[in-house]
């Protein structure tokens, strides 16, 4: 039965001097044979001479020419009866009508489970142990890693969250929806790492890993320096003048802070503890409020005397 994608050609092949492919005289021996098959094959390997057509035709032929000098009883009809050997017995194999049984359905895989290359090794006949080994391990190897961006919010970073996004597969438009969980402190350029979401890889070989690189959303309140937070926070004249209470915005809700009388517009306080987790760290940063002096609009006439009174003293 026939491999996909291979079909079985019936009709009468030109005639070829499979010796003359080989490069070796009639009287070859089946050692002279087999050293110039693998002379040759090593030569026109496709993995060697990766999208050559030349070469891919080359290493057809002296695979044909093998698979009949290299089995004795199909050697011996191809001398006694020429261009019609076939006719006098054999069976055409399957493939390019190469006979004896020779599959070849595509360069990233071999069958040579059609006879004639004897018990050993295709690749390492043809590299050598070593040689083999990194072939076969290419073939198995995984496939490439990829990249693709995330945007997350500061809430996000802050709390940790599982964000859902859609990424392209590669394939006429097509794409598939991921889910990813974001891990509390995550900064902007931080890689998140999905196992086997990445490129496939061909002939078993595993799929490779997609990175999600951090970009971190704009943030109208906060603005991020490590994993150390600031922001803004409004005071009354009279608190920044006597000092007092006042009500700070953190990432997870407001807090109370005590600012000294005098306090200045422009003035940054700490609060230890009130920045973002880091990132697979225990504690946190800090947050740096910096004092916005607020200034009534409207006074009543009242409020004006006090305050002219207050510009008299000072």
């Amino acid at each position: 039965m026939l491999g996909p994608g291979v079909s079985r050609i019936s009709k009468p092949m030109d005639y070829k001097d499979y010796y003359a492919t080989l490069g070796v005289s009639k009287d070859a021996t089946e050692k002279d044979i087999k050293q110039a098959y693998r002379r040759l094959a090593r030569k026109h390997h496709p993995d060697v001479n990766p999208g050559s057509k030349e070469a891919e035709e080359k290493f057809k032929d002296v695979s044909e020419a093998y698979e009949v000098l290299g089995d004795k009883e199909k050697r011996a009809k191809y001398d006694s009866f020429g261009q019609q050997w076939q006719g006098g017995g054999g069976q055409p194999g399957p493939g390019y009508g190469a006979p004896g049984g020779f599959r070849y359905e595509n360069f990233d895989g071999f069958d040579t489970s059609g006879g004639g290359f004897g018990d050993f090794d295709f690749f390492e006949m043809l590299f050598g142990p070593r040689g083999a080994a990194e072939q076969q391990g290419r073939r198995q190897a995984r496939g490439h890693d990829v990249e693709a961006q995330i945007e997350v919010t500061i809430e996000e970073s802050y709390k940790g969250a599982a964000k859902s996004f859609t990424i392209g597969t590669g394939g006429r438009g097509q794409s598939k929806r991921l889910e990813v969980k974001i891990p509390p402190g995550v900064r902007d350029g931080s890689r998140i790492r999905l196992l086997g979401e990445g490129e496939a890889a061909g002939h078993g070989g595993k799929k490779g890993d997609l990175y999600l690189i951090v970009h971190m959303a704009p943030n109208s309140t906060f603005e991020r320096k490590g994993d150390d937070l600031y922001t803004d926070a409004s005071v009354p004249f009279t608190t920044a003048i006597l000092g007092g209470e006042i009500q700070v915005g953190t990432v997870n809700g407001k807090v109370t802070m005590r600012i000294p009388a005098g306090t200045q517009s422009g003035q940054t306080f700490r609060l230890g503890g009130k920045g973002m987790p880091r990132l697979g760290k225990t504690g946190s940063g800090d947050l740096y409020a910096r004092m916005r002096i607020s200034v009534p609009k409207d006074l009543t006439p009242r409020q004006k005397e006090l305050v002219q009174e207050l510009a008299t003293t000072l």
